[in-house]
C-alpha cells in the first residue's frame, strides 16, 4: 500500500495549511472562542473558493467527486489547526449521508449548495442512550395528515448552531439497536418542533443537543427502503471514523512540533534539556507512535473508500480508530509531559492538541469500543 500524498494532495495540503496557518493561528483561535462564534465565516468562505467543500461532491452535482484518502490531508491540516470549521458535520458528514441515501432529485437539489459552501448542513445520529453503538437509533418517525414527524433527541450534533438543516436518522419500525428499520429525513433547523439547545465540546468545537418533538421531516429518498438507509448509515459513520482518524494524526504532529521546538530553545543548567537523553528516548518514542497514527489513518482512509471489498476490510476501520487514538493520545501525553508545567497551562497550545484527540477519540466509538468490537469478530 501507497502512504505517500500524491502530486495533487501535496500541493493542495500545502495551501490549506498555509491558509489555516493565517486564519488559526493560536491567538486568533482563542479570540474566536471568546467571540461565541461557532466558525470563522471568511475562513469557510476562503475554504470554498479554494474547492474544498466541493471536494467530496459527485461531479455531477458540482463537486470533484473525492473520497476519503483525497480528503485525508484536508483532515489532517483542519487536526494540525485545531480548526472549529463545520467541514467534518456539513461536506464530510452531512454530504456523504445525502450521497449515500438520498434519491436523484433530493441530491440535485441538496448537493450542488453544499459544493459551494453556501449550505451548512449537520449529522444528527448520535443519542443519548447509544453508548457508540453505530446504529442505535430510538427518535421515531410517524406518518400523520400526509406528512412525516419526528419524535426524539439527538446528542453532540457538531456544528449544530451554525447549519440550516439536519440529517436526522429516525426509526419507523422496529427496536432501537434493531438494523432494519430505519431510514434519513432532513429536518429544518427553524422549523415548528426543533429545539436546540447549544454547547462546546472540551476542545471547543460547537455541538448541540436536537431535541424533536413533531418536527416536520421530508425523507431523502423512499423511507421504506431500510437497506439503503441502513448502508447509508454505515457508510457516514465509516468516512467519519476516517475522516476523524485524520484530524488526530494531525492534531498529534501539532504536538510534537511544539514538543521538539521546545526541546531545541528551552535551557536548563545552563545547556538545552534536548540534549538529555532520557528526554531524547522519549522524543523517539513519541516519533514512532506519530508515524503509527499516519499509516493507520491512511489504512482507515483505504478501508472507508473501499468498504465492500472483503470482510475483513470492514474491520479495518475497527484496527484504525483503536491504533490512531491510543497512539495520537501518547504523543500529546508526551509533549505536554517534555513541556512541563506550562504544557498544563490554558494560555499554551499543547494542552489543546490533547483536547482535540481526546475529541475525535469519543466520536464514532472510542478506543475501547472499536476494541470491543474487534474482539466480538474473532472466532
Amino acid at each position: 500500500m501507497n502512504f505517500e500524498l500524491d502530486e495533487d494532495q501535496s500541493a493542495l495540503a500545502e495551501s490549506l495549511k498555509r491558509l489555516l496557518a493565517d486564519r488559526y493561528s493560536f491567538e486568533k483561535r482563542r479570540a474566536l472562542v471568546a467571540s461565541g462564534a461557532t466558525h470563522d465565516e471568511a475562513a469557510w468562505s476562503t475554504l470554498a473558493e479554494l474547492g474544498l467543500t466541493a471536494l467530496p461532491v459527485p461531479e455531477a452535482h458540482g463537486g470533484f467527486g473525492g473520497g476519503a484518502r483525497d480528503l485525508m490531508p484536508v483532515m489532517q491540516a483542519f487536526g494540525r489547526a485545531l480548526s472549529m470549521e463545520p467541514y467534518l458535520a456539513s461536506t464530510v458528514l452531512a454530504g456523504t449521508a445525502i450521497r449515500l441515501g438520498a434519491d436523484e432529485a433530493t441530491q440535485a437539489r441538496l448537493l450542488p449548495g453544499l459544493a459551494s459552501g453556501e449550505r451548512l448542513l449537520a449529522w444528527a445520529h448520535d443519542e443519548p442512550g447509544g453508548r457508540h453503538a453505530p446504529l442505535w437509533v430510538e427518535t421515531r418517525a410517524e406518518r400523520r395528515d400526509g406528512r412525516w414527524l419526528l419524535h426524539g433527541i439527538k446528542s453532540n450534533v457538531l456544528a449544530a448552531g451554525a447549519a440550516r438543516q439536519f440529517v436526522v436518522s429516525a426509526r419507523i419500525a422496529g427496536e432501537p439497536d434493531d438494523e432494519q428499520g430505519c431510514a434519513l429525513f432532513l429536518v429544518d433547523a427553524e422549523g415548528t418542533g426543533v429545539a436546540l439547545r447549544e454547547f462546546r465540546l472540551v476542545d471547543e468545537t460547537a455541538a448541540g443537543e436536537l431535541a424533536l418533538d413533531a418536527a416536520a421531516a421530508e425523507p431523502l429518498a423512499d423511507p421504506h427502503d431500510g437497506p439503503q438507509a441502513r448502508r447509508a448509515i454505515e457508510g457516514t459513520v465509516a468516512a467519519g471514523i476516517a475522516a476523524a482518524c485524520a484530524d488526530m494524526s494531525g492534531a498529534a504532529e501539532a504536538a510534537f512540533d511544539l514538543a521538539m521546538d521546545y526541546l531545541r530553545v528551552r535551557k536548563q543548567f545552563g545547556r538545552l534539556i534536548g540534549e538529555n537523553q532520557a528526554l531524547r528516548h522519549r522524543a523517539a518514542e513519541m516519533l514512532v507512535a506519530l508515524e503509527m497514527t499516519r499509516s493507520m489513518a491512511m489504512a482507515a482512509a483505504v478501508a472507508a473508500d473501499e468498504p465492500d471489498a472483503d470482510e475483513d476490510g470492514a474491520l479495518d476501520l475497527h484496527r484504525a480508530k483503536l491504533s490512531v487514538a491510543r497512539n495520537a493520545r501518547l504523543v500529546a501525553h508526551g509533549a505536554i509531559q517534555l513541556h512541563g508545567g506550562i504544557g498544563m497551562t490554558e494560555e499554551y497550545a499543547v494542552g489543546h492538541c490533547l483536547r482535540r484527540i481526546h475529541v475525535m477519540d469519543q466520536l464514532f466509538g472510542d478506543a475501547d469500543a472499536h476494541a470491543a468490537r474487534l474482539a466480538a469478530a474473532l472466532p
